[in-house]
């Protein structure tokens, strides 16, 4: 078993930033990869960003490329993302995920490869 943790969302202004964490305990040995997702209010969760573990290789959603970055400190099982320049539309609640194996890059966007998440953190930007 995987729990995972989420911190640092809030309540900012748009053009402001934030950075999420997300701590992983239990079996972390076990990591492929780790990602975020984002949920707004009456739509479908959508994949955010991705890391994998053993060559710190990131993958991003297109449209959030050059505003977030993902990162990853494997000494402490953490992974975070830096949310740059928000914009009223980037409000929903982030969850991270953990998946394991040794997933190809392509994998990392789809929900289905993710064992483990985290319960969400809220990031409410204003206009």
């Amino acid at each position: 078993q995987v729990q995972l943790a989420e911190s640092g969302g809030g309540f900012v202004q748009a053009g402001q930033s934030l950075r999420l964490s997300c701590a992983a305990s239990g079996r972390t040995s076990s990591t492929g990869a780790m990602g975020w997702f984002r949920q707004a209010p009456g739509k479908e969760r959508e994949f955010v960003a991705a890391i994998r573990w053993a060559d710190n290789n990131a993958f991003y959603a297109e449209s959030m490329k050059g505003r977030f970055t993902i990162s990853r400190d494997r000494g402490k099982n953490t992974v975070y993302l830096y949310l740059s320049s928000l914009k009223p539309e980037d409000t929903a609640v982030y969850f991270c995920a953990q998946g394991g194996g040794r997933p190809i890059m392509s994998t990392l966007t789809s929900r289905q490869y993710y064992a483990y998440w985290g319960q969400g953190t809220q990031v409410t930007v204003s206009s």
